[in-house]
């Protein structure tokens, strides 16, 4: 069975708030769909998310490499020739992790629609149900505490409470943040690279000599720092997370010979798929090290396609944020894993269930010459 095209759209949903870190601030969705038909006329979708400031993948960037490399390169080849398809995509060119990451998304889908089974059967998984924690995007104190009260409401149990502007300003969000909600709520912090080693340390200091243990910290210091994320995990109560600082196998393999870190967050944009993400789980699981498996700020198609992996495994995968679709004003996808509130249900679907994908556009393409 061959590929018969692969296509891209551009996707745009806007979010019901805009959704601000220390690094970025974004109002909408806009990420890249890729389409992949094989000659029974199944398709198989995946999508990519443009991250400057972390992948330094662009919408354009990413149209281009699938389009004069990716698509050149599978077009005509057997699906069933699939672990050599992965091969041949993740070593063509270097980086591009969230185009490859789409398109590993679309064959993957794929090929468990030709196995009529759903995909995080096909990774070796029998979980329907999973929960996820919410974002709580870096505003002013009293806003920030608003949008926390609402989130419980809501019913979800555990935040995630972006910080960064400045050390002293984002322990007072935290402390007003835990007063406000229940005693049963985990708080998980999120700095993004904005803090120093120096900075990390006192300001968790504070926070944990205040009452709080927050169930974990991601990336406290910048990506390149692993002296610093080191020094941050031994010198506080607060499980500490790696996250830019682990975008590859590699980047795992550097963190867990150095013990950088209690917790890895695996993303299939950094990951550029999901074979690497098995890689980074079969390391992690090896090491004994928890992972949580996020997303950069993705619609339901990729979101859906991270949570068939973490369906899969349960024992390594323990703490999802996976709240991209929730945070969006609608779900442009028909069928398949359905994301309302902190719940996350699957379906027996083949593949990942897509049934239809309202929204999409066709982006003109320039006239690009095919690489090689």
């Amino acid at each position: 069975m061959r590929i018969l095209n692969i296509d891209t759209y551009l996707l745009e949903v806007p979010l019901k708030t805009p959704f601000v870190t220390a690094l970025r601030r974004v109002d909408s969705v806009q990420d890249l769909v890729v389409r992949i038909e094989l000659e029974n006329g199944l398709c198989g979708y995946g999508e990519a998310a443009p991250t400057l400031v972390i992948s330094g993948d662009s919408l354009q960037s990413m149209q281009a490499v699938i389009h004069t490399v990716f698509k050149p390169m599978l077009v005509g080849q057997s699906i069933f020739n699939f672990q050599s398809l992965l091969h041949q995509l993740q070593r063509r060119v270097v980086g591009n992790s969230s185009a490859k990451a789409a398109i590993e998304i679309a064959l993957y889908d794929v090929r468990a629609q030709l196995l009529a089974i759903p995909l995080f059967q096909l990774l070796g998984g029998d979980t329907t149900n999973l929960v996820t924690d919410i974002t709580i995007s870096m505003n002013p104190v009293d806003a920030m505490v608003s949008d926390a009260n609402k989130a419980v409401a809501d019913g979800y149990r555990h935040l995630k409470i972006k910080l960064g502007s400045e050390p002293e300003l984002d322990v007072e969000r935290v402390l007003a943040i835990h007063r406000a909600v229940p005693s049963y709520i985990k708080l998980r912090l999120d700095v993004n690279q904005a803090w120093t080693a120096k900075q990390s340390i006192r300001a968790l200091r504070q926070i944990e000599a205040a009452g709080i243990l927050p169930e974990l910290v991601e990336q406290p210091v910048p990506a390149a720092d692993l002296a610093g994320l080191k020094a941050v995990k031994e010198a506080v109560l607060t499980p500490v997370m790696a996250d830019e600082s682990a975008y590859s196998p590699a980047d795992v393999v550097t963190l867990l010979a150095q013990d950088c870190c209690d917790i890895i967050n695996i993303k299939l944009m950094k990951t550029g798929g999901i074979s690497g993400a098995l890689q980074i789980l079969a390391l992690a699981d090896v090491a004994g090290k928890p992972c949580m498996l996020g997303s950069m700020l993705e619609s339901s198609i990729s979101v859906a396609a991270a949570a068939h992996l973490a369906a899969a495994f349960p024992q390594t995968i323990r703490y999802l944020d996976l709240d991209g679709p929730t945070l969006s004003r609608f779900d442009p996808v028909s069928g398949g894993t359905r994301f309302e509130g902190p719940t996350i249900s699957l379906n027996s679907s083949a593949g990942l269930g897509i049934q239809a994908v309202k929204g999409l556009t066709h982006w003109p393409l320039a006239a690009l010459p095919t690489q090689h």
